[in-house]
């Protein structure tokens, strides 16, 4: 039977220290991504950048680890598309302005736009999206719609 002091002793020793380099598996368990996503992130992201040893095994430096995190924020948890997350690097030189300029910037970069966009991210509490929201934004789209189609009409009634 094994006591808790030596299994603290153990998980001291493997820990690493917050400035130490991560393999892509630990980078990926850190982040909570598959290694495949991490790869995939490199070739849209070229400010992703990890140390390359022999045999092409990746290095993530910790500020390779802080952009990741903030990607995979603005990704999985802000509704930002890639190409809205490339577009808000290009405009910041390659960096992402910090958590609160990303939240204020939100409207301006693929992001949400207007208050029915903002509210077609909640979820329900099966993580699926919520068929209330839903609705509403269906009758708002119809309505959008059957203006657009009066418009339409109108002009070719003119021409």
């Amino acid at each position: 039977m094994k006591n808790n002091l030596g299994a603290e002793a153990e998980n001291r020793r493997t820990a690493k220290s917050d400035s130490a380099f991560r393999t892509i598996s630990e980078a990926a368990k850190e982040l909570g991504l598959q290694q495949h996503v991490l790869r995939f992130w490199e070739s849209k992201f070229p400010q992703i950048k990890p140390m390359k040893r022999a045999g092409g095994r990746r290095y993530y430096r910790p500020e390779d680890l802080v952009l990741l995190a903030d990607i995979r924020s603005l990704l999985h948890d802000q509704g930002y598309t890639i190409k809205g997350v490339q577009k808000l690097l290009d405009q910041n030189k390659g960096q992402l302005p910090s958590e609160v300029a990303v939240a204020s910037l939100a409207e301006t970069v693929d992001g949400p736009s207007d208050e029915a966009s903002d509210m077609a991210y909640s979820t329900g509490t099966a993580g699926t999206p919520d068929k209330t929201v839903l609705a509403n934004l269906l009758g708002e789209l119809e309505e959008l719609q059957g203006i657009l189609r009066s418009a339409l009409q109108q002009s070719e009634k003119n021409t």
